[in-house]
């Protein structure tokens, strides 16, 4: 089975629609929350990844607007763009973004999370120390995470245990049937790793492998649609930047 694993699309539907068009045939995408939030297009997003065989897990951005999570832990950007982002939602999306679950595991080999393991929805894993403690916290052969913004890879070896982050490479395989893995496939509607494409990962269930992407998207329609809502300039200058 050949899966699009996407995270953090912001209700970007411009980098969403790229990021579906660059990865062909595929069978089922996993999500790995935070679809909604600091981009325009909250509905279009929610509907165009609903269109096909979806598993998905909530975000924190998720939760805020339904809303399932205090604002007083977001920056102003933030918080101002839950407030707008609440005020377009259907109710229809508002219940469906309510409903979805903190975490999933999916045969042996998968773990879904946002943000990580231990804390699913709010803890950033960007170090070794962080995903040290978080190893324990799965028992498959694979962690899918987000929240960070950064295509990154921490792998432990089976024998020492021994923990190594690496950037994720691009258009590279990467084979999991040995070690285990803790791996973020980096944001399709609000990249922050310097690198302003759109990221997203395939991953192929039968040769257990996951490789990264990256594609341009039309960054100043996204833009063009956050100044007509009168969205952060902050957020929208980012996007240009990828950070």
């Amino acid at each position: 089975m050949r899966i699009l694993v996407v995270s953090d699309v912001h209700a970007n539907l411009e980098a969403l629609n790229a990021v579906i068009d660059h990865a062909g045939a595929f069978d089922r995408i996993w999500s790995l929350g935070d679809v909604v939030d600091y981009g325009p297009q909250p509905n279009e997003c929610i509907a165009r990844l609903r269109e096909y065989d979806l598993v998905t897990i909530a975000g924190n951005h998720d939760y805020a607007v339904v809303p399932k999570i205090d604002l007083a832990d977001f920056n102003p950007d933030a918080a101002r763009a839950v407030l707008w982002t609440r005020q377009q939602l259907t109710p229809e999306h508002t219940a469906w973004l309510a409903k979805l679950p903190e975490r999933i595991r999916i045969d042996d080999h998968f773990t879904l999370v946002h943000g990580s393991p231990n804390h699913p929805i709010w803890e950033y894993v960007l170090n070794v120390h962080t995903a040290r403690e978080n190893f324990p916290a799965f028992d498959t052969q694979v962690c899918l995470f987000g929240h960070s913004h950064i295509p990154i890879l921490f792998r432990q070896s089976e024998i020492e245990q021994e923990i190594v982050l690496e950037r994720l490479p691009e258009d590279s395989p990467i084979h999991l049937t040995t070690n285990r893995w803790m791996i973020n496939p980096g944001s399709v509607g609000q990249p922050r790793d310097g690198d302003s494409r759109a990221a997203y990962a395939i991953v192929d269930t039968e040769e257990m492998t996951l490789t990264h992407y990256r594609v341009e998207y039309d960054i100043s329609a996204t833009q063009k649609k956050m100044e007509d809502a009168n969205l952060s300039q902050r957020l929208i200058w980012r996007l240009s930047i990828g950070h």
